[in-house]
């Protein structure tokens, strides 16, 4: 009888747990393979990707939470010279690579455009490529020369080193001493501000970052270049004149983290993302 008793009892225990699922269990079992990943990931470069590549860390360590990415600007200059100094684990370049940095890996996350901007109360609604060189050089000084109000032009320009620099003056024929600015900023959002901010300014950003300050109801407004609507749709169907890769860099042939990193950002995973922040997908 009392044998019996204490096999009725190891049973209840043993259906007990059972159902409590994982006394019998080993930690490791429960435990995600991915979830082991571990380590910090340092990116650096391009303002226009860095608020991207933040959202896209943020949901890399909401999945593995022995996960940190740390993201920080400084124009693509300084992610290409950080990733191959091994400052960063990965640079930020919003440009193709040019010959002499193909030493470099990248990983194209996106494409972009770049474009002019005004304040929305500014009433020009379009410039011709002149008038932006004209404009930029210093020969036209006030709106009225180029068919807007009496008033002095601002000339926003972009630092040396910024990806946005480069394209700007490549498709416009400049070179950055020939252009007259009033104000010089650094990254997009800062270009954005001071245009929202000033009714009579003029500045170039990329276009994913201007349509989502325009939906915003931060007060600036993108104009078309050589007649085509600056819009992200235009950079997806190749109209766009002004477009650019967005792009990820390895020093070397990346491995362990920073190579599962990579994938995620490569993958559907992140589609929404790119969507909301108005950059256009790649084809992979």
């Amino acid at each position: 009888m009392k044998h019996s008793k204490i096999l009725v009892s190891l049973t209840i225990g043993m259906a007990t747990c059972f159902w409590l699922q994982g006394c019998s269990k080993p930690p490791e079992a429960t435990t995600n393979k991915a979830d082991k990943l571990q380590g910090k990931l340092v990116l650096t470069g391009s303002s226009t990707i860095a608020p991207l590549a933040a959202e896209i860390g943020k949901r890399f360590e909401s999945k593995h939470s022995g996960v940190r990415i740390d993201v920080q600007s400084g124009g693509s200059s300084r992610g290409i010279s950080d990733a191959r100094q091994g400052v960063a684990d990965i640079g930020m370049v919003s440009r193709a690579l040019k010959p002499e940095e193909k030493d470099l890996k990248a990983f194209s996350i996106a494409r972009d455009g770049v474009t002019v901007i005004l304040h929305k109360d500014n009433p020009i609604k379009s410039l011709s490529d002149k008038q932006v060189v004209d404009i930029y050089t210093g020969k036209a000084t006030n709106w009225k020369l180029v068919g807007g109000k009496d008033a002095t032009i601002t000339v926003v320009n972009k630092a040396e080193g910024r990806s946005t620099l480069e394209l700007f003056t490549h498709y416009f024929k400049l070179k950055n001493t020939d252009i007259k600015a009033q104000v010089v900023i650094g990254d997009n959002e800062q270009g954005i501000k001071t245009v929202a901010g000033n009714p009579n300014a003029m500045g170039y950003v990329s276009i994913g970052s201007a349509e989502n300050s325009e939906a915003n109801k931060v007060p600036i407004k993108l104009l078309p270049v050589n007649g085509v609507a600056a819009t992200t749709a235009n950079v997806q169907n190749g109209t766009f004149p002004i477009s650019r890769p967005l792009n990820l860099v390895t020093k070397t042939q990346p491995e362990g983290l920073a190579k599962e990193f990579l994938d995620f950002v490569q993958s559907q995973q992140v589609s929404d993302i790119v969507k909301k922040q108005n950059f256009v997908l790649v084809s992979k």
